[in-house]
């Protein structure tokens, strides 16, 4: 019998044990941490066997296939001596790709993912099509296919799950842009990012498409390298020799084999610049799958963003409050700057990741009146800004930050929540942060 030991009991691995027990492996759970209540239930329910606080080293060496979570690198010593002693170690989204005979349209980039898998998922099940939603979103792409396959995946994905793949082949990827994030996994060099994101490609054809954003030149680079052979699909805000997608006169435009389209974009409800790359990827990759274009106008129309990108959360005293606490990185945050013309309360801060906040002078510069940091350690974040923002304040308390962002603010102004780093010095996640900030903003609302 097949010994599939899974290293992590998160959302992935919690998935794979599934999967892998309903497909009659010997399945095995290491966590050095602690395994969830409730999924340990469901392992002693299922027989499966596992262990918390540790890795036992005899009981992994034992093993035919390893799935590991995403965020154990394979450089790590463990999984470094795993390698070395002939084991298969791959990530869970590689294994669940053995047990589906769906197409995969795959999503990845620094930023952006999110927004446009769910996008890309809304025009294709608003089409009728036949298709699931997995990766970073909603899920396990494993859990969900131990109840059901569908004809198409639409799968967001990480440089960090991209290192696992082996045979997966998507039909679509998508890349929508690739700038400095994660680079501590990477030995700080881009270049190496970079790679690790166009592996995504390594099992491709001519016969399947890589749509990307073309003026990024940090892609264009990665390409040169590339091992796969796909169709390539470029987008681009401006219209450049062989864009297939492209702004002009106001519109989303696709060059498409049968027939060109157009949309208007103040028929969408996606608005920036950087959601218009976001939907000139997404239209582009549901196109290229079979969808009629007829459909995907009103579909534009209908979408609901995920929580915590660009949420508008309420009004409070004619103040817009935005929720952007997934802006974990200095190029997440430039977008949401960019994308408003009022005067700006910006909400900042948290575990800083190596950011360079110059990146961000000219979003802020006679744009942003106030900045609230909102963190443990908020010197290197005023250091940065002192003289360019003319007021700045500090907080370990994300109550505090909306009654500050209330109390400077102005009828008109915007109070923007987008950290620019990751959350973990106060708070659990992003989620947890985003939703703090949304019951903060409420209770304002109630009171006002």
């Amino acid at each position: 019998m097949q010994k599939t030991v899974i290293l992590g009991s998160g959302e992935s691995g919690f998935g794979a044990a599934l999967l892998a027990h309903k497909h009659g492996h010997r399945v095995f759970v290491s966590d050095a941490g602690k395994i969830n209540e409730k999924r340990k239930r469901v392992f002693l329910d299922k027989n499966i066997a596992f262990e918390e606080g540790k890795h036992s080293l005899p009981l992994l060496l034992d093993a035919q296939t390893i799935i590991k979570s995403p965020g154990i690198s394979f450089e790590a010593p463990l999984v470094v001596q795993l390698l070395e002693a002939g084991i298969e170690v791959i990530d869970e989204l590689e294994f669940a790709n053995r047990f589906s005979k769906g197409k995969v349209i795959a999503i990845t980039g620094t930023n952006g993912k999110t927004t446009t898998t769910l996008l890309i998922y809304h025009l294709m099940k608003s089409a009728g099509m036949d298709v699931g939603i997995g990766g970073n979103v909603g899920q396990s792409w494993a859990l969900q296919l131990v109840e059901k396959d569908y004809s198409w995946w639409v799968l967001e994905v990480s440089s960090f799950q991209i290192e696992g793949f082996v045979d997966l082949k998507p039909k679509i990827a998508v890349l929508l842009n690739i700038t400095p994030d994660h680079l501590d996994r990477y030995h700080y060099e881009l270049e190496k990012y970079a790679a690790a994101k166009m592996k995504l490609t390594d099992n491709m054809n001519e016969e399947d498409c890589l749509v990307f954003h073309e003026p990024d030149q940090n892609i264009i680079k990665a390409i040169v390298g590339m091992k796969g052979k796909p169709t390539l699909a470029p987008i681009a805000l401006n219209k450049q020799a062989k864009t297939r997608a492209y702004v002009s006169n106001k519109e989303l435009n696709l060059e498409l084999k049968d027939a060109n389209w157009s949309w208007p974009i103040s028929e969408m409800v996606l608005q920036g610049e950087h959601n218009l790359i976001n939907s000139l990827a997404a239209t582009l990759a549901t196109a290229l799958a079979g969808v009629p274009t007829s459909e995907v106008g009103p579909a534009l129309k209908s979408f609901v963003n995920a929580a915590h990108r660009m949420e508008h959360v309420a009004d409070v005293n004619n103040i817009k409050f935005i929720n952007d606490s997934k802006g974990t990185n200095v190029d997440a945050t430039a977008f949401a700057l960019s994308a408003f013309k009022e005067p700006l309360i910006w909400i900042a801060g948290g575990v800083d990741k190596g950011n360079d906040y110059s990146l961000l002078y000219d979003k802020v510069i006679d744009h942003v009146k106030l900045l609230i940091c909102l963190g443990k350690e908020n010197e290197k974040l005023k250091m940065a800004f002192s003289g360019k923002i003319p007021v700045i304040l500090t907080t370990e308390d994300i109550k505090e930050a909306v009654q500050l962002a209330l109390a400077h603010g102005k009828p008109g102004d915007v109070a923007l929540l987008s950290p620019a780093c990751a959350s973990f010095d106060l708070f659990k996640n992003y989620e947890d942060r985003g939703d703090q900030f949304k019951e903060a903003v409420i209770s304002l609302k109630d009171i006002n």
